[in-house]
């Protein structure tokens, strides 16, 4: 009898238990979505566990939810394999959800956490596609909210591959759209939107300086919008310090070093008191760079050994790992101590290859301000200085000769290469520079025009054999172009024959004739070189744009492939983007 009554309680037991597991109510559905998003950026492990008690429903709406953010959530903890798997799922489970408004939006939430995880790959075009598909479906159900996610994101893309005025002009137009449906928002939500997009703002207008170190007044663009968002982010602490963060790598810029700093005294302080290791090694680095700017070179080798100490805790701060050793290297070179200046380009040296790997993810980050690429030079004549010294010492002749012979050979072969892919360089950098100085005059054939011109502009050219307008309706035509050039709105997608004509006012017969006989070329023509030459100065002068993939540089020039936009950059080069970027 027992044994029956304890068979009934557990089978009831089950019977519970399992209602209990698949049974998710609405309002419990929306409560885990909503801690979901609390804890996405202040404790990504807890983010997870609510994602997993959702993933415990039976509700397809639920399950699609709870693997969409899982998709970002696991690829922030480093999972990527898991992460993939994740978003298959969530699509998986969305196409079992019934047609209807929730899901249209449902869908959008996975488009965005998907390019969420693509971007924490560093994989901006694949991050850039789920946007642009997530920002469709908002726009056509009128979800303002993710309408906001979405182009702050595009924006932070197009600062990823050095767009930086197209990123301030998305950001700019995005802080007015989040201002004129502020009512759409609680207060907590409007204050912490207005906070991110002015920090995006600041590290916008900071970057662009570091490409154009004779913009100064970019300084003060930078240090008004990261002190508006220091005063959005009193409820904010992650956005606040890392708003003061950013504000004390101006002042650093400015030169004002004792209000640099101030500041990073200040995030010294408070990411001990929060127990804050990544961010300690930030600020003891920063510190580290003020006193060797102001050559108090002990003072420094105190600060860079504790981010040397705290990178080796948290295995995240690679960057400031790589420039404490360089500057340490510097140091001991200055004190001459050539075992230390040797150990420490060493290290400097083998990490390099590592950290380039991960440069394009790590560009990201709001305090990365300073570039890498003209260090390792100077590292390897620091090492090849002390090598000698250090190899002697230790006794160690006959294996520093072999070395010696190595690194000469390498050397010479290397010098050879470099200077072939340099004379070839040159050329088309001069070439670039003359075209520059000539603008309009030059007649630079770009070959590649896009299907969406052919066919239209062959009927207006025959139109315009007979066709004569008077000179100051041409001049107006012109002045009009030149001022959309200012304003690189020729990096837009839509900029075509009928949108130009449309935005300046004239007709496409008009304009095809001006652009054919001011220009010498039709207006694919003209829209493509304008695209290409804004490519060939960016990576002239930006290292970090080099870094980009072909489909990303493509993307962010308004191409809507890169296919036609290789082909355009060869003709117009000589070369893939690939092998121009390599080459400089």
């Amino acid at each position: 009898m027992r044994l029956i009554i304890s068979f009934v309680l557990f089978f009831a037991l089950n019977m519970t238990f399992a209602q209990q597991k698949g049974a998710l109510s609405e309002e419990e559905y929306l409560i885990l979505q909503e801690k979901i998003r609390l804890n996405y950026n202040a404790n990504v492990d807890s983010a997870l566990v609510y994602a997993n008690q959702m993933a415990k429903s039976n509700n397809y709406k639920h399950l699609a939810f709870a693997n969409g953010a899982m998709t970002q959530l696991l690829q922030i903890k480093g999972n990527t394999k898991l992460s993939k798997e994740k978003y298959i799922l969530a699509l998986k489970y969305l196409e079992k959800v019934p047609e209807s408004r929730d899901k249209i939006q449902l869908k959008s939430y996975i488009y965005n956490y998907g390019g969420l995880a693509e971007w924490k790959r560093g994989n901006f075009s694949a991050a850039l596609d789920k946007y642009q598909q997530g920002m469709k479906l908002s726009v056509e159900i009128n979800d303002i909210i993710q309408i906001v996610k979405f182009r702050g994101n595009i924006a932070l893309i197009n600062e990823a591959v050095g767009n930086y005025q197209l990123s301030i002009k998305n950001l700019r137009q995005l802080n007015d759209f989040v201002d004129k449906n502020e009512g759409i928002f609680t207060k907590e939500d409007f204050l912490n939107r207005k906070s991110n997009i002015n920090v995006s703002l600041g590290s916008s207008y900071e970057n662009y300086f570091i490409k154009n170190l004779d913009k100064k007044y970019l300084l003060d663009s930078a240090e008004y919008y990261y002190k508006r968002a220091i005063n959005y982010s009193q409820n904010f602490a992650d956005n606040r310090i890392t708003a003061k963060l950013s504000l004390g790598n101006i002042y650093n810029w400015k030169g004002d070093y004792k209000a640099a700093e101030k500041t990073y005294y200040d995030i010294v302080f408070y990411s001990q008191q929060n127990n804050q290791p990544d961010l300690l090694c930030i600020a003891n680095y920063n510190l580290g760079d003020i006193y060797f700017t102001t050559k108090k070179y002990d003072k420094a080798l105190v600060f860079f050994k504790k981010c040397d100490s705290l990178a080796e805790i948290t295995k995240s701060n690679n960057i400031d790992f790589l420039k404490s050793n360089y500057y340490q290297a510097k140091i001991y070179n200055i004190k001459k101590e050539p075992e230390l200046a040797y150990k420490h380009s060493k290290i400097y040296l083998d990490n390099y290859e590592q950290f380039q790997t991960k440069l394009n993810h790590e560009a990201l980050e709001v305090n990365y301000k300073l570039g890498v690429n003209d260090l390792t030079e100077e590292m390897v004549v620091i090492q090849e200085k002390y090598q000698y010294d250090v190899f002697l010492n230790k006794a160690l002749k006959v294996f520093y000769v072999l070395l010696v012979v190595g690194i000469v050979f390498l050397l010479i072969k290397n010098i050879r290469d470099k200077n072939k892919a340099h004379k070839k360089m040159n050329a088309l950098i001069e070439e670039f520079k003359a075209n520059i100085e000539k603008k309009n005059n030059t007649e630079v054939e770009l070959g590649d025009r896009e299907e969406i011109f052919e066919n239209e502009e062959i009927h207006l050219k025959k139109e315009n054999i007979t066709l004569s307008i008077d000179e100051a309706k041409e001049n107006k035509i012109v002045e009009k172009l030149l001022a959309l050039e200012e304003k690189l709105e020729y990096l837009n997608a839509d900029f075509t024959l009928p949108y130009v004509a449309k935005k300046i006012k004239t007709n496409t017969t008009y304009l095809s004739y001006v652009v054919n006989k001011r220009f010498g070329k039709s207006f694919g023509e003209y829209s493509n070189e304008l695209k290409i030459n804004y490519v060939i100065n960016e990576m002239i002068t930006n290292h970090m744009y080099r870094k980009y993939s072909t489909q990303a540089i493509a993307e962010s020039v308004g191409f809507k492939n890169a296919v036609s936009f290789a082909k355009s950059f060869r003709k117009r080069t000589g070369v893939s983007p690939a092998q121009f970027a390599n080459n400089i």
